[in-house]
């Protein structure tokens, strides 16, 4: 008799992984206080343009000076697409949370055209262009350090790090990156590969915490006691969620070629930046920049706004999405994603008074994000760490399961080139994404 055996798989050996452990341990650091750096330029860049300036001139900076400096973020970030070396990497409606590595000489302008995008009020967050510059400063590393090191793994550690960074927690890394690591092709248990992307996580996170970036969680009333009705109306407030994240994505192609007809890098975002000025002058800050500081400006006084209010303020920033995601801004789409859910999630409470507010939100967080992220990890992480309240998973687990089946068929939210036609050569684009791709 005798202890069944753990198969190796030809899986890295534990010595092994705790080797390259510390050099996850540096990519966790060192990509959370690139995440650091980024934000704090732009919130530097970002009261200037929207406190220094306007105090000086003695301005309204929530009236006409809205569509100005939108406008003008959008003509500088054109300027940067046309004349930076690597034009700003690929363009950010065409790509995933996590890409392949892009070459060194494209970071710098994807980091001036993603810091002017963060200060200048453009609905888009830094997560994927941060992911891309932390990922390909990390192979790029990797293979001068220690090449034995495969380029995969050094984009999953990077990428892993800076989810850690950006939501404060290895908790989204470690559930993000499951089904990538468990499809990818490779020997070793799951925890196994799991090891040195969390590894790196929970540094970023730790780093995070150290430099004083504010937690992802608000101040929402406990959830308490399951009630069997809450499945129910939960789930009509995450497939009603659903339903407008699709029709955003029904949308969005339309979008996106409305402004790529101008076919000018200048011209697209500047005509972008124009009409996110006239709708943040509509719907007002709180439905301007990535969302999260506007998350907790609803979330401080839910009882003030009545239901036109919030349908008002979930559409505007919907069609902001679509326009700054359209226009060749260079962004991620989670976070303004996070505020329309959470819009909508208080809209149904509003609608629904009987379904406690923290599930209402969770639920509108949970439905948006099923759609633009298509993971449903994801969603229930948001969805558990919007409210900080736990208790909240056991029906989320729940909820998502008719969420997703309406997302299942639905395609992704993100936009797929046109192939050029045989025997054509492609046209050049004006952001050059062959350029930005590593050999």
């Amino acid at each position: 008799m005798s202890l069944a055996r753990t198969p190796a798989d030809g899986g890295a050996s534990p010595r092994r992984l705790l080797l390259l452990a510390i050099p996850a341990i540096v990519i966790g650091v060192f990509a959370a206080l690139l995440l650091w750096l980024l934000e704090q330029l732009a919130d530097l860049l970002g009261g200037v343009l929207w406190e220094t300036v306007p105090d000086a001139l003695g301005v309204d900076p929530s009236g006409w000076w809205i569509v100005l400096i939108l406008t003008l973020t959008g003509l500088a970030v054109g300027l940067c697409l046309r004349y930076l070396p690597g034009h700003g990497g690929p363009d950010s409606a065409t790509t995933e949370l996590i890409g392949p590595p892009l070459a060194l000489k494209v970071l710098p302008g994807l980091a001036i055209v993603t810091v002017l995008g963060l200060a200048g009020g453009v609905s888009l967050g830094p997560e994927n262009p941060i992911i891309a510059i932390n990922c390909a400063i990390a192979v790029a590393l990797f293979a001068r350090l220690l090449p034995q090191v495969p380029a995969q793994i050094s984009v999953l550690i990077a990428g892993s790090a800076t989810v850690g960074a950006l939501f404060g927690t290895p908790v989204a890394a470690a559930l993000l990156f499951t089904g990538i690591v468990a499809a990818a092709k490779g020997g070793g248990s799951l925890w196994d590969r799991l090891f040195l992307p969390v590894t790196a996580a929970g540094a970023g996170a730790i780093t995070m915490h150290l430099l004083g970036a504010p937690p992802l969680s608000f101040d929402l009333p406990a959830y308490g006691s399951p009630q069997a009705i809450d499945l129910l109306l939960g789930a009509l407030v995450a497939c009603g969620a659903v339903v407008i994240g699709l029709a955003a994505l029904v949308a969005f192609p339309i979008v996106y070629r409305a402004f790529h007809a101008l076919r000018h890098p200048i011209l697209i975002p500047l005509a972008g930046g124009f009409v996110l000025g006239v709708l943040g002058l509509i719907g007002g800050p709180i439905t301007m920049f990535k969302g999260l500081v506007q998350i907790g400006e609803l979330l401080q006084d839910p009882g003030a706004y009545d239901a036109g209010q919030l349908s008002v303020i979930a559409g505007i920033k919907t069609l902001a999405l679509l326009v700054a995601a359209g226009a060749f801004f260079r962004g991620g789409r989670i976070f303004p994603a996070t505020f329309i859910g959470v819009a909508l999630g208080m809209l149904g409470h509003v609608l629904i008074p009987s379904l406690p507010l923290g599930l209402a939100v969770a639920c509108g967080v949970l439905g948006v994000v099923l759609v633009i992220g298509r993971d449903g990890w994801l969603a229930i992480f948001l969805g558990v760490a919007i409210p900080a309240d736990i208790t909240l998973l056991p029906m989320l687990c729940v909820i998502v399961l008719p969420a997703w089946l309406l997302v299942s068929r639905a395609p992704e939210f993100r936009i797929v080139p046109p192939a050029p036609a045989a025997g054509q050569q492609p046209a050049p684009a004006p952001t050059k994404p062959d350029d930005a791709a590593a050999g």
